[in-house]
Formats: structure tokens, C-alpha cells, sequence
């Protein structure tokens, strides 16, 4: 066990940790946040019937790491205990490759975004940015980090991630926009800690947090001092408001029908928060002013999180077995050309988990001891994902036809004249029941149209970066020099010799001919 990650203080232990999905629901009540849904004040998100779905979702990851704690837990080289994986500081190339395999589980068990990758992934990258920052200007910031992480792994607590800023002005950088809080920046400093104002938009899961991580969200100059701040803060916290984001066919959740919500159980969820003098304390800021370092915070967050986007293959494996099944249920299923579009799905499908864990165990460690994913490969997986996603659900609506979106409501399907009819007429095969097969309809249109084609489908173009954010990292990687000369040798247009050539093997080839360690 790498002793950089051994913290040994103990005050912060709470006597109750979350144990449970079922604790993990309670531990969100009576906060008294201040929350706005369609105009009108949230007065307990847990029992919102729009809202609760998105905790359901969260809920399943402490629920796997009961149920399968190889995959959904791991030993933290903090605390010495075992913790989710969701707040674990991946130490090996196995932890990350571990991360990919949890996350697809968890798309698998709930077809949509749990909402807790953005925190894994905040955390692991702060991991070894503070520890470059102390090792460059002395400060304390990686200690502050070790001890506020120990203390949230002790009480099993949901870490959200802030970085989006609205950001106003495309074309201008922060501290050139007309109103200085469309970028999260300090208004004042004080002994004791910093104030922060602003707004971070489509936050993904912070009602559902415990605690968010509000960072930067690109890369500053000396003029952006103020902007370059990354804190800890509970979601409870005075002055933070949240405004709840709409989401495709959502009101579906609110009008007591289990069958039209297609996924009644579980959702996504995004909002957007708004900082008004927000307060951080000292011990949980953990980067003030030093702007150089923000830039590298960002391209390696994003790197852990474009890989991260492997999620999308579990939400996908369930998205093929619904076209899989409404084919079976239409009575098509040994048709040529459904067997084939099947088989496509699956490709694309495993074409975005080959590049993500290929991603993960390329990863190198950094001098912090945590890993760090290979840069280019954990690009070329979220770049699959800004595309092949829309494909599996363009095929997914082929198979399933038109009565996806032309379906009648449950009210009609329980009512007493209409019903029949529709049990009648909405018949596929003589064995499966009517109701069933209108079920697999709604779900596919719950992924590919209504609440859960926000993750599936637009999270996918656009989180953590659109996709020509990608296309700039693969092109800084892409080594076109190297290669070149790989062409010339071979062609005999220059004299070069092969251990030329092997000298040049730096930066993404240097990796991909990296021995495997045993």
C-alpha cells in the first residue's frame, strides 16, 4: 500500500455511516434545501414524485456495493475500511479498469445516468493536482484534500461534482464577460475562508449529493485569479439555490401511471445551481488564485471522465434487450435483418466499451500514486459516445416500430370500455400479454425520446465536452510526425534507420508498447 495515501487522523469518524440505498433515501431528508421545480418551491425533493426517480438511481449504487462489493467497493488506502468505489482514489490501473465494470453495472440495473461519476471523477483528479501544487509552491492543499476525502469515505457520502459555468459570452474569456457571475469566482476573502458567486448549469445529480466539488471550467490567465477556485460544500449550504431542470416527458412521473413513465423506477437528474455568497472554510479549499494549475485540472478530469462515459454500454445492453424483446413480442424475432440489427447494436455497443476500459488499463500513474487513464484512448471512447448511442437508438425505434409513439395511455388500457379494445387490437403474439408488450414500447421510448434520452442520448453529445473538445485532444496525441517517418522508412524515402524510429516512441505510442506489469 502506497504510503502517500495513508491518513492516519481519526476526528472527522461519524458514528452512523450510510450502510444502505434505503439510508442512503433518509439521509436526504429535512435538509431544507432551497429548490424550484416548475415555478413552485420543492418543499422535500425526496418524496417529489419527478424527483425521487433520480434518487432511486443513486440508491442502487450503495445497494451494489452490498450486494456485490468486489465490484461496488474497495478498500481506501485512507481509512484502511472498505468504501464505495465511487469514492475511492484509483491507486493501479485495476481500480480504473474496476470503475468501467461498476459503472456499466449500474447502466445495466437502472437504464440511466446514477449520477455519481461526475464526484468519482472530481476526486481522483484533485487527488494528484493538489499534490503538484504542494510539491510546486509548499502549500497544504493535498493534506486538506486527504482529510476531507477520509472523512466523507468514513460516513459514505455522495460527492457531486460542479464544473460547468453558464459561461455567458462564448467568445470571451471570463474575466471579459459583462457580469462577472457567469463564471463561479471569490467575491472576498477572509481568514477563515473564501466567498464564492456564480452559477453552474445542468449539474447532474446535486440534489442527490451530500457534498459538491465546485471547480473551473477551463483553462484561465493571470487576469482570472478570482475564477480560479476549487472548494468542498455541502449541498445544504446558506446561499446556494437550485433550479430543477426540465427534462423530456418528466410530468409523466407525476401523474400515477407506472406504465407511461416507461421507466417508472428510476431517471437522471440536472439542475442548475445558483452561488450567492457562498461561504468555503479554509480546510476545504483546495485551490485558490494558483491559475496555471487549472488548466491541468481540467484535462485531466476530463480524461477520467471521457472514460467514465463506458456507463452508457450497461444503459445501452438494455436498450438492445428491449428492441430484442418487442421483436420476440411482435413474433420477428428469427427475421434476417432483425437478427441483424441486433448484432449492429451490440457492436456499436461494445465498440464505446472496448475504447473505455482499453482507457483504463492503459493508465499511468501519477506522482501523487493515483492513475491517471490513457489520454487518447479515454477521447476516442467519448467520441464513440457523442455518435453510436443515436445509431443503437435509431435501430431500437426501427424495430419498435411506430406504436412507440402513438400508444394510448394506461388510463385507457385500465379503463373499463376503452380497455378491452385496446387488449384486443394491440395484440402481437397469442402468448404475450398485451400489457407487456406495451411496457417494452414505453421503455424504448423513455430512452430514446422521453426522461432517460437525456442521458442516453444528449449527455452523451454533450458531457464532458462536446465533440470537437475531443477531436482537439485526439489531434495533440495523434503523433502525425512519428508516423510519417513509420511511411518514409518503409517507402525508402529517407534513410532512417529502425532504432530512429524506435526513439520516437514518446508520448501515446510510448504507452501503447509500455510493458504490462505483472
Amino acid at each position: 500500500m502506497d504510503q502517500k495515501f495513508i491518513v492516519a487522523d481519526s476526528s472527522t469518524r461519524p458514528g452512523n455511516p450510510i450502510r444502505s440505498g434505503a439510508e442512503y433515501i433518509e439521509s436526504l431528508r429535512g435538509r431544507k434545501l432551497k429548490v424550484y421545480l416548475m415555478g413552485e418551491v420543492v418543499e422535500e425533493p425526496v418524496d417529489h414524485p419527478i424527483i425521487r426517480p433520480s434518487i432511486n438511481a443513486v440508491a442502487q449504487t450503495y445497494d451494489l456495493a452490498n450486494e456485490d462489493p468486489e465490484l461496488g467497493s474497495t478498500v481506501s488506502p485512507f481509512t484502511g475500511d472498505r468504501v464505495n468505489r465511487f469514492l475511492h482514489i484509483s491507486s493501479r490501473a485495476g481500480d480504473l479498469v474496476m470503475q468501467n465494470k461498476m459503472q456499466r453495472r449500474l447502466g445495466q440495473l437502472t437504464g440511466t445516468c446514477f449520477q455519481r461519476c461526475v464526484g468519482m471523477d472530481a476526486l481522483n483528479s484533485l487527488h494528484s493536482v493538489t499534490y503538484d501544487l504542494d510539491q510546486k509552491y509548499g502549500t497544504d492543499y493535498h493534506a486538506r484534500f486527504a482529510k476531507f476525502l477520509a472523512s466523507m469515505q468514513r460516513a459514505n457520502l455522495v460527492i457531486g461534482g460542479a464544473m460547468t459555468d453558464v459561461k455567458g459570452d462564448r467568445g470571451r474569456s471570463p474575466s471579459q464577460q459583462s457580469d462577472p457571475d457567469l463564471f463561479v469566482h471569490v467575491t472576498r476573502r477572509t481568514a477563515e475562508g473564501v466567498y464564492i458567486s456564480g452559477a453552474k448549469a445542468h449539474q447532474t445529480g446535486c440534489l442527490n449529493s451530500h457534498w459538491l466539488i465546485v471547480m473551473p471550467t477551463m483553462r484561465l490567465d493571470v487576469a482570472e485569479k478570482d475564477y480560479a477556485i476549487v472548494g468542498a460544500i455541502p449541498v445544504d449550504a446558506k446561499g446556494i439555490t437550485y433550479i430543477y431542470g426540465r427534462q423530456s416527458c418528466d410530468t409523466r412521473s407525476a401523474e400515477g401511471s407506472d406504465i407511461d413513465a416507461g421507466n417508472a423506477r428510476f431517471s437522471g437528474q440536472e439542475a442548475m445551481i445558483f452561488f450567492e455568497d457562498v461561504f468555503i472554510p479554509r480546510e476545504l479549499v483546495l485551490l485558490d488564485g494558483e491559475f496555471e494549475f487549472v488548466s491541468t485540472l481540467v484535462e485531466r478530469f476530463t480524461c477520467y471522465h471521457r472514460r467514465s462515459y463506458v456507463c452508457k454500454t450497461g444503459v445501452g445492453d438494455v436498450l438492445i434487450g428491449a428492441a430484442a424483446a418487442i421483436a420476440d413480442y411482435n413474433g420477428v424475432e428469427r427475421a434476417s435483418h432483425v437478427r441483424d440489427k441486433l448484432v449492429e447494436m451490440t457492436h456499436l455497443n461494445e465498440t464505446i466499451y472496448s475504447a473505455g476500459i482499453a482507457a483504463s488499463h492503459q493508465g499511468i500513474p501519477m506522482k501523487s500514486g493515483a492513475y491517471l487513464p490513457d489520454e487518447m484512448l479515454a477521447n476516442v471512447c467519448k467520441h464513440h459516445v457523442t455518435k453510436l448511442p443515436y445509431e443503437i437508438g435509431r435501430l431500437a425505434q426501427d424495430l419498435a416500430g411506430g406504436l412507440m409513439v402513438t400508444l394510448p395511455s394506461e388510463r385507457e388500457l385500465r379503463h373499463e370500455t376503452i380497455g378491452p379494445i385496446i387488449e384486443k387490437y394491440l395484440k402481437g403474439r397469442a402468448e404475450v400479454a398485451t400489457e407487456d408488450r406495451i411496457r417494452i414500447l414505453r421503455l424504448v421510448e423513455n430512452m430514446t425520446l422521453g426522461r432517460n434520452a437525456v442521458g442516453y442520448l444528449t449527455e452523451s453529445m454533450h458531457g464532458a465536452g462536446s465533440p470537437q473538445a475531443q477531436r482537439i485532444q485526439i489531434a495533440r496525441s495523434m503523433q502525425l510526425d512519428f508516423k510519417k517517418e513509420l511511411a518514409k522508412s518503409l517507402a525508402g524515402v529517407t534513410p532512417a534507420s529502425a532504432a530512429e524510429i524506435v526513439d520516437d516512441l514518446s508520448v501515446y505510442m510510448a504507452r501503447v508498447f509500455a510493458p504490462v506489469p505483472e
